[in-house]
């Protein structure tokens, strides 16, 4: 057994009960979530339907010209297995008018993964810290010092996140308003992993009050996949934004999931950092995503209401706790 092992039978029952509930008590005709093809929205499709049945669960892919076109096959496959209808958006002119595309940088990012590779590279070298976790201390008011720091961040990383965060911020916005209209209730898709350390854009699509499966690492949203059979191109993707060429959820982070989850979870459990390396993971990643989670700090002060399932150590779904290794004895 490995370590984050999860009762899945348990965690897709109550979670759709608590999706039956909340339509129950929204008085809805139904869900709305956007399905990007990724693993985490092609799982709650697929639990919303379980739920609620195809009728009542509507999807809606928003890409725009930089979303990757493997990522919108997927969306379409997972919709046809679910039996749904896909609703493809195209807001590239929405993007363009916000200036998404204008700065050199994001030009360039077009050109090449191998830019998002050697940028990220230079700007390690030179400010000391990952883009990401820059975002995140710039975010949350700090300013970068010495100023040439502060430059190179606002001619590069900068631009990059100014337009993620204008996507995911006009993706909520037109389904919440679609969700109005046809008297939806508004589902999202993120998980436990991204919401630690920051990795979603402050009330955007990933920072809905309603998110089922923010109390499950990553680890164990891939799990759910497998349990529920999604189709195996799906399960096997890399996690990924949609926001440039090369830049992946895991190379945006720094890290894997798998060992953003470990260290995550070792600091639940208080664990110190000597223990948790004792794993064989290197102490630096451990201090960066403790790093992550510490400065991402102002990203989770949104209204949420509390996820129906945790997969934290010591619940009821976690398989590698004292208490379920008796019990199976």
């Amino acid at each position: 057994m490995t370590r984050l092992d999860i009762d899945t039978t348990r965690a897709i029952r109550e979670i759709s009960e608590y999706l039956q509930r909340r339509v129950a008590r929204d008085r809805s005709a139904g869900v709305i979530l956007g399905l990007s093809g990724g693993l985490d929205s092609s799982v709650l499709a697929a639990l919303a339907v379980r739920a609620l049945g195809p009728r009542r669960v509507q999807v809606v892919y928003l890409y725009d010209r930089d979303s990757d076109p493997r990522i919108a096959q997927n969306a379409r496959l997972v919709a046809q297995v679910l039996d749904l209808p896909l609703e493809e958006i195209d807001i590239t002119g929405e993007m363009r008018r916000r200036g998404v595309y204008r700065p050199l940088f994001v030009k360039l990012l077009r050109l090449s993964r191998a830019v998002a590779r050697l940028s990220t590279r230079a700007f390690r070298r030179i400010c000391g810290m990952s883009p990401f976790l820059a975002t995140l201390r710039v975010g949350r008011g700090e300013r970068l010092r010495p100023r040439y720091k502060r430059w190179l961040f606002d001619h590069t990383i900068r631009q990059l996140d100014r337009g993620f965060n204008q996507r995911h911020l006009y993706r909520r916005v037109w389904i919440e308003n679609r969700a109005q209209a046809q008297n939806l209730s508004v589902i999202g898709a993120a998980n436990l992993s991204e919401c630690e350390v920051g990795w979603f854009v402050h009330r955007g699509i990933d920072d809905l009050p309603v998110q089922p499966m923010t109390g499950l690492y990553k680890t164990q949203v891939r799990q759910l996949a497998r349990a529920i059979d999604l189709p195996d191109r799906v399960r096997r993707q890399l996690p990924s934004p949609d926001m440039a060429k090369g830049v992946s959820d895991e190379f945006g982070i720094g890290h894997d999931y798998s060992v953003v989850d470990i260290v995550l979870d070792g600091v639940d459990r208080g664990l110190s950092a000597e223990e948790i390396a004792a794993g064989g993971i290197a102490m630096a990643e451990i201090e960066d995503i403790r790093q992550l989670a510490r400065h991402s700090d102002w990203k989770r002060r949104s209204p949420h209401e509390a996820p129906p399932v945790s997969g934290k150590f010591g619940s009821a779904l976690r398989l590698d706790t004292p208490q379920e290794r008796l019990r199976m004895a």
